[in-house]
């Protein structure tokens, strides 16, 4: 465990960033490495299958996460504030309620796939393959949300270096699952599917066994699970439902974006795939340092320490800044390297466009880690209004943009939508956060 309200607040953000960082950097290259041998040993269209499908999968995925991540926060106020048993009672309502609404998301997705995908405006011809896909990472939701919630869980008590060490076994698992069930038992991208509900399945149960091994606080019994108290629960589900639903605005905005580019064929749907997989790696550093800060925020807040919580904020920034710097120059130097190495194409289409997807939108960025910090900043402090204000402009700007610029221009609509949108969802999380304590003069 590792207390967030004492020590230099730099060397602590640093400490508790890095192996988020790995996590994030360790999942991120399953999920390229996941692409990359769904391209090269099922071809393109199997690729652009997996990719019309993966918004609603990380819609429906990034709800939970955020739901875990709400609920989290919680339990860090809890503990910031040395209030021991209501972390017990915080994380058994955690799994309670999470894994309830994770169930609700397993029957009314696979009850309803099929409408789903038409909504998508799947292409006819990746319709079979892309349902057996997604079929399988439905019905997995309940798998996902547990590792989820102990990881979240362990983050807030201060360890981020166990969920490291986990998610790398999982990883390790699914990428031999992978090539398990794609290269040796040609089950295709249903295969792919599998192996990745399987390693999240393990990675629970080790997670948990290791949680009651190691930690008293998060050792449950019955009674911890008894009698949850009212204001709690209502804390919790406002906490976890604010950051699930500001997960899926901002997916369903690019689930929007994703039913206009189905339309324009199968070289810019593979050319979106590789350009959104290359940009959750270029965007791993907003998820690190708003994950941190949210925690660090969450526990400074319960122990009453306002200076510490404005330092922080300044400290992400500047730490998030150097690395969009980075960014940029990599997409200007070997954006289509990193185009070919997540697709194993030599389709002179899928990397221009997805190229020039890169070298735009990086240029944005700056934009974009401001919000990610002053989000989960705001979440921490027990402000779940105002980030979900700004992911419902989001939402709402792409929602636009796939039904007027996308059409008008092809791709170069896709491509300029979300920097339009960032200049315009950063203004209210600015706005509000002045309004708080951390500003007073």
């Amino acid at each position: 465990m590792k207390d967030l309200t004492k020590g230099k607040p730099s060397t602590l953000i640093l400490a508790f960033a890095l192996p988020i960082f790995f996590a994030n950097l360790l999942q991120l290259t399953y999920s390229l490495v996941d692409t990359r041998i769904v391209g090269t040993f099922l071809g393109e269209d199997a690729l652009a299958a997996v990719g019309a499908t993966t918004t609603l999968s990380n819609l429906i995925v990034g709800f939970l996460q955020g739901l875990s991540g709400g609920f989290a926060i919680i339990i860090a106020q809890k503990f910031g504030a040395k209030d021991y048993k209501n972390v017990k009672k915080s994380f058994a309502m955690s799994l309670t309620m999470g894994t309830g609404i994770a169930i609700f998301f397993t029957v009314f997705g696979l009850l309803f796939l099929q409408p789903i995908l038409n909504i998508l405006n799947v292409p006819s011809d990746l319709m079979a393959t892309a349902k057996s896909y997604i079929f399988v990472i439905i019905a997995g939701l309940v798998a996902t949300f547990l590792y989820d919630a102990c990881a979240a869980a362990l983050r807030s008590l201060g360890d981020t270096v166990t969920p490291l060490v986990i998610l790398a076994i999982s990883v390790a698992l699914n990428i031999v699952g992978d090539l398990l069930f794609v290269v040796v038992l040609k089950s295709g991208v249903r295969g792919a599917a599998i192996a990745t509900v399987l390693a999240q399945a393990i990675a629970f149960v080790v997670c948990w066994i290791y949680m009651v091994k190691r930690y008293e606080l998060l050792r449950l019994s019955r009674e911890d699970f008894k009698d949850p108290n009212p204001v709690m629960v209502k804390n919790m589900l406002g906490a976890g439902m604010s950051m699930g639903f500001m997960s899926s605005l901002i997916n369903i905005g690019s689930l929007t974006l994703q039913t206009a580019i189905n339309k324009l064929g199968n070289d810019y749907i593979v050319a979106q795939t590789a350009a959104r997989k290359l940009t959750e790696m270029f965007m791993i550093m907003f998820t690190v340092f708003g994950n941190t800060m949210a925690t660090y925020c969450g526990q400074n807040l319960g122990a009453g320490k306002i200076d510490r919580i404005k330092k922080g904020i300044w400290l992400a920034i500047f730490y998030t800044c150097i690395w969009c710097t980075l960014v940029i120059v990599a997409s200007y130097t070997i954006g289509d390297k990193l185009v070919y190495l997540v697709t194993g194409t030599h389709n002179e289409n899928v990397i221009l466009n997805a190229t020039k997807y890169l070298k735009f939108d990086t240029l944005f960025y700056y934009v974009t880690c401001v919000i990610s910090v002053l989000r989960n900043v705001m979440q921490g402090m027990g402000d779940r209004v105002t980030p979900l204000i700004s992911s419902g402009l989001e939402m709402v700007g792409k929602v636009v943009i796939a039904a007027t610029l996308v059409p008008w221009l092809d791709y170069t609509g896709v491509i300029i939508a979300e920097p339009i949108v960032w200049f315009i969802m950063v203004i209210p999380l600015i706005v509000e956060i002045r309004k708080t304590p951390l500003f007073e003069k």
